[in-house]
């Protein structure tokens, strides 16, 4: 298990992905406090029922009954800016 703060993976993230692809685990710490932990993803493809069951099964979620028909939605015409327009001018 290796640890570093914020500023040092920053600057380095591509040297501890590199160390978490061969199966060392990454603490990312916060003024020496424990804030995140980088591991290697599993190989075992997951779906996303499979990988949400745990929070289904605590009742934290529950999953759309049926799938969302893309082809079929329609945009909602609102008086004003766009949304996207908005955005742009935040960003300005």
């Amino acid at each position: 298990m290796i640890k570093a703060g914020i500023k040092e993976i920053k600057n380095n993230l591509s040297r501890y992905l590199a160390r978490v692809k061969i199966g060392e685990e990454v603490i990312i710490t916060d003024r020496g406090k424990p804030v995140a932990r980088i591991v290697q993803e599993s190989q075992r493809n997951r779906d996303i029922h499979t990988a949400l069951l745990p929070l289904i099964q605590k009742g934290l979620i529950v999953l759309p009954s049926r799938r969302l028909e893309k082809d079929h939605l329609t945009p909602i015409k609102v008086k004003g800016k766009q949304i996207s327009e908005m955005v742009i001018e935040d960003r300005r």
